[in-house]
């Protein structure tokens, strides 16, 4: 009997540890969660006003200052080749001969009738100004007999109606003649962009001197519009080829700067454009765009891939923000701040805005932000209108 005794006293004090043990622990967590910080973890930086400038990325190739590429505007055969890539040539020199005897023949056929219709435009004009001469001396002079009572009214309207129809014959017929001037003279250009650097005897000719670098001309093969037959390296500084379109060319101009990246070598570098084609290429509809580059890069070869950042639309003296930081919804842009003292927590505040100008990573705002105002950088996704915030560092 006194034995269950002491053991329900051992069971009686265990009991009561095990209670005390659970009334700690649950004083413990209440501490921990009176102790938690409120309000929701966000990062912030202050609204600043910046410059902003559009951002239009187009891919080039580092060229050598001065290298030509060599088309020919016609799909032609190759009959012979007189150079092979690394091969040094001099302006002039035949690089290879295509098959463009009917293009030539066709190219003189239409030089000889322009020739021949512009002399008969001529001879056709000097005709008519002399009868047109005679036919105004003659109204004068009957005018003047008709002053004294020597010719009649209907003889000075009969000499004026004929002076009118030579007028008329006159304009007529030197349009017409004009017109067909006209088509032999754009047969003429279409021929002679396809005979460009071509000489009478279908020979291609270097329009540089300098070393073969590329050539896609083969003995017996076709050479077509959309590849140049060789490209050529001249001797000077390296530099950035790009084509534009026609919607960002009107936007750029000589002695621009632009941002070129070189992919191969991990560089970034600042270029000035040197150079704007005003007409665009014939296959391709893009404008060529020279970019120099004044600095020496170690590595840099010809050939090599670029892309070139074009800036344009600038926008000065403007709220300029991070792009992410902006969030839509319904078609509705907003951003959230902080409202309080600048650098303590506070209370998100959703704001709508307008935005501009978008490029490298940042949008221009128009309306809804100023100079000064806390935006929430990281952690708006989580935010309601009125949240209370906690503001923490990005490091870690």
């Amino acid at each position: 009997m006194k034995q269950k005794k002491v053991i329900s006293a051992v069971l009686a004090a265990a009991l009561a540890l095990s209670l005390a043990a659970c009334q700690d622990g649950g004083g413990a967590g209440s501490a921990q969660e009176a102790d938690a910080p409120a309000g929701v973890a966000v990062q912030v930086q202050e609204v600043k006003v910046d410059t902003i400038a559009t951002e239009n990325t187009v891919s080039g190739r580092v060229t050598a200052d001065g290298q030509e590429s060599v088309f020919v505007a016609a799909q032609a055969q190759c009959t012979s080749l007189y150079v092979e890539v690394g091969d040094s040539v001099t302006a002039g020199q035949a690089l290879c001969t295509l098959d463009l005897a009917s293009t030539i023949a066709s190219y003189h056929a239409a030089s000889i009738s322009y020739n021949s219709a512009a002399q008969g435009y001529q001879d056709q004009a000097a005709i008519f100004d002399k009868q047109i001469a005679l036919a105004e001396k003659n109204v004068s002079d009957l005018k003047a007999l008709f002053e004294i009572g020597a010719a009649s009214q209907l003889e000075v309207d009969q000499a004026e109606l004929s002076l009118q129809t030579a007028q008329a014959q006159r304009t007529s017929t030197l349009a017409q003649l004009e017109a067909g001037m006209q088509n032999y003279k754009s047969s003429i250009e279409q021929l002679s962009a396809m005979l460009e650097n071509v000489d009478s005897q279908g020979n291609v000719v270097a329009p540089i001197s300098g070393t073969i670098r590329s050539l896609n001309a083969a003995e017996g093969s076709y050479v077509a519009p959309s590849a140049p037959v060789a490209v050529i390296d001249g001797v000077g500084q390296l530099e950035i080829a790009v084509s534009v379109s026609e919607a960002l060319v009107p936007k750029l101009a000589e002695g621009d700067e632009a941002d070129v990246s070189i992919r191969s070598l991990n560089r970034k570098l600042v270029g000035t454009i040197k150079k704007i084609e005003t007409t665009a290429n014939m296959q391709t509809k893009l404008y060529p765009v020279s970019i120099s580059i004044s600095e020496d890069v170690e590595g840099l070869m010809s050939g090599m891939f670029a892309d070139v950042s074009f800036r344009t639309d600038v926008s000065a003296d403007t709220i300029v923000i991070p792009t992410e930081a902006i969030l839509t919804s319904n078609g509705e842009q907003y951003v959230f701040v902080v409202d309080g003292i600048a650098g303590e927590d506070g209370t998100a505040r959703r704001v709508p805005i307008d935005t501009g100008l978008t490029g490298n990573g940042v949008t221009e705002v128009t309306s809804g932000l100023g100079g000064g105002d806390m935006l929430v950088t990281v952690g708006q996704a989580y935010l309601s209108d009125g949240d209370a915030v906690r503001i923490v560092s990005g490091e870690g």
